[in-house]
């Protein structure tokens, strides 16, 4: 007959530890990087999808967006890339205008009689680029800019323009 002799150890932060011995406790470091990884990629993502977007008082929802330049009352400023565009198309009533090109103030100015107050919407993917386009425009001298934060994916203040099923055209 072959007898066992059983040691219970217990495992504490990698080390093992004889049964009834109280073990040592050791703060990891990795444990608070996980989650200051988590909760900065949580922040990301928020910003990305834009989940505190709403509309506002300098803010017009898309069905708004898209009725009002349909009208003409405001000209609708799609400043998303190329390669945006021609994934998703463009809000039917809006005009294309890359936010990056060197000469998008002037193309700008030109679709609005060189009006520093007309009324002037823009409209991004998620309503984050948008609001910062208009906080910079608004501070070289336009008055009249307004953000359309759902953008064309969506965001924190609706559908977006594809989901609400508004017309889109495609370069």
């Amino acid at each position: 007959m072959v007898q066992h002799c059983a040691i219970e150890l217990t495992m504490t932060a990698g080390t093992p530890q004889p049964a009834g011995k109280e073990p040592r406790l050791r703060k990891s470091r990795r444990g608070f990087l996980g989650l200051a990884v988590l909760l900065g990629g949580g922040v990301a993502a928020a910003r990305w999808f834009n989940l505190g977007a709403e509309i506002s008082n300098n803010s017009l929802s898309v069905s708004d967006a898209h009725d009002k330049a349909l009208s003409g009352q405001i000209a609708l400023i799609d400043i998303r890339r190329p390669d945006e565009w021609a994934r998703t198309g463009i809000g039917a009533s809006a005009l294309p205008l890359d936010m990056r090109d060197p000469e998008f103030s002037d193309v700008l100015l030109a679709h609005v009689d060189n009006d520093l107050g007309a009324s002037i919407a823009l409209i991004c993917a998620r309503g984050v680029r948008s609001r910062g386009l208009a906080k910079r425009l608004t501070s070289t001298g336009f008055t009249h800019i307004i953000d359309v934060p759902e953008g064309m994916l969506g965001s924190g203040a609706g559908p977006g323009w594809i989901k609400a099923g508004l017309p889109v055209t495609h370069p």
